[in-house]
């Protein structure tokens, strides 16, 4: 039992005073100078491909011939890496749906076909989990953080409670032995988190385990929160550091953020050929390129300062709605658990540091002109200029005020409504989280925030579209896709930096989750 023992002996480390496990090297750090080759030189087309491969000998032995062939003559880079590489099987037309059989008997099978139990093959870049969880689908073979909220939405709907539990025990896990969830279990994703989902998490399993779960999880929850908020006490008015920004005022909000500032290994190419195109230090240029990937939104005129192209991103100097969103979450489930367990003193210091979050997120996000929450330049002291659906999710919280809340719908309504449900932005870009794509996790929050005002008829109008455009596709292929064009539904989803996924696990999941909410059984 490997994963106990490994579990037990980290414990023991960190109540001696000891660290949490040290990070596996990611693949730039097993291969240097091999890496940066395959990657430039486009090996394979998806830069992704080779950080995910299965290496066929030990680094040490692939690294020493390399040195050694690769000034020779008629040296082959593809040839040499195939030799010494297994490429990751390509999960696409495994599974074929009947698309007679209807689109939930599509969803029910796929929660098996996306269930994976961790890979231990010897130096892959794969992180191994104790237990069994689901992929997002298409080129997304590891579990994502984000993502697997609405996955369990949907698996909650389909009484899948055994699935929804080995997969918080997983990110606790994951917690406890790095100090946080990364964006994905892969080596090369740990410099980062994603959105923090882990407290909605416990809260959905709490609804079939009892509320005894919060208190539970209630350590990792903490570790959590100490990883978002790392180094905020020491820091004064005005400055940042890591996800930490104190504000003018002394107050604390939080940014995207990444531990590294070089290129993301998995786009590795995209990266060094972008950070030539910018103004940026080309440091600072990676930071802002991989604190994106963490918010989720990669990539989006909402981190570029000219609202048009990715050499202006900016992500590190915006205080981040939906982070600030989900944090003051965060603190109030770890305030409920202490509630739960009868101490009240600590559960007055967590709802306190919520209070405080809500009162500097309407002061510093909120535009009461504009009838909008924006994210906030913590460096210029001015809003971001960039309309984003992320406004939804102080509705989702309940941290706007009824006014507010009904100022947003008002904008959603005029600005945002279209064919096939509700926009990210109001800006093509080209980009991936741009107009004129919807995205499954934007629907459900915008909806869910909307039925939180009572603002119904909205909510309905936005579901329905958004369900009828997943639906209508999925009778003409038999798919259910990771994003969808909601202004022109008859088109297919494009942008960004690879080609459109199938699956997938967070459209399934919202999706059955809305049919059921509004008791649509097909169309």
């Amino acid at each position: 039992m490997p994963n106990i023992k490994i579990y037990f002996l980290t414990v023991c480390s960190l109540l001696l005073g000891g660290t949490i496990t040290a990070q596996p090297k990611s693949p730039a750090q097993l291969y240097p100078g091999l890496f940066e080759a395959v990657q430039m030189n486009q090996v394979y087309a998806d830069g992704k491909t080779f950080v995910d491969a299965t290496p066929r000998r030990p680094a040490a032995a692939i690294n020493k011939q390399y040195q050694e062939q690769r000034s020779q003559p008629g040296f082959d880079l593809r040839k040499f890496v195939k030799a010494n590489f297994a490429a990751p099987e390509v999960d696409s037309g495994v599974f074929k749906s009947n698309i007679s059989a209807g689109i939930r008997k599509h969803i029910d099978t796929l929660w098996t076909v996306l269930k994976h139990v961790a890979d231990t093959a010897k130096g892959t870049s794969l992180i191994p989990l104790p237990y069994d969880y689901v992929v997002p689908g298409g080129r997304f073979r590891e579990v994502y953080y984000w993502d697997s909220y609405f996955t369990m939405l949907g698996l909650e709907e389909s009484k899948r409670y055994d699935l929804i539990e080995s997969m918080v025990k997983n990110f606790a896990y994951l917690i406890d032995h790095y100090g946080h969830i990364p964006n994905g279990n892969r080596t090369y994703y740990l410099s980062r988190s994603q959105p923090p989902f882990f407290s909605l998490m416990v809260e959905l399993l709490a609804k079939s385990k009892g509320k005894k779960v919060l208190a539970t999880y209630r350590p990792q929850l903490i570790k959590e929160y100490n990883y978002w908020m790392k180094g905020g006490d020491a820091l004064k008015a005005g400055t940042a550091t890591a996800h930490v920004v104190r504000m003018a005022d002394g107050s604390l909000l939080n940014r995207y953020w990444d531990a590294s500032d070089k290129p993301r290994e998995e786009s590795y190419r995209e990266d060094v050929l972008a950070a030539k195109q910018s103004k940026q230090q080309t440091a600072q240029f990676y930071r802002n390129i991989r604190a994106a990937a963490e918010s989720g939104w990669d990539f989006s005129s909402r981190w570029f300062s000219d609202g048009k192209s990715l050499p202006t991103i900016q992500t590190t100097d915006l205080v981040a709605v939906d982070l600030n969103s989900l944090l003051y979450h965060l603190e109030q489930v770890i305030a409920r658990s202490y509630e739960q367990s009868g101490d009240a003193k600590t559960a007055a210091l967590y709802c306190t540091k919520a209070a405080k979050r809500k009162a500097a997120l309407i002061k510093y996000c909120w535009d009461g002109k504009q009838g909008l929450f924006y994210d906030h330049n913590w460096r210029t002291g001015k809003l971001s200029t960039q309309m984003t659906i992320a406004t939804a999710f102080p509705l989702f919280f309940n941290i706007a005020s009824a006014q507010q809340a009904k100022s947003v719908a008002a904008v959603i309504k005029s600005k945002f409504v279209q064919p096939g449900g509700v926009a990210t932005t109001l800006i093509g870009t080209g980009q991936q989280w741009d107009q004129p794509n919807g995205w499954a996790p934007l629907q459900y929050i915008t909806v869910a925030g909307l039925r939180n005002y009572q603002q119904n008829d909205l909510a309905k109008s936005l579901a329905l579209r958004w369900m009828a455009l997943n639906i209508t596709t999925f009778k003409k292929t038999g798919k259910l896709s990771e994003k969808y064009d909601v202004q022109h539904t008859a088109s297919k989803a494009g942008g960004g930096e690879y080609p459109l996924q199938d699956g997938f696990g967070w459209t399934n999941g919202v999706l059955l989750k809305l049919m059921n909410m509004y008791a649509e059984p097909e169309f």
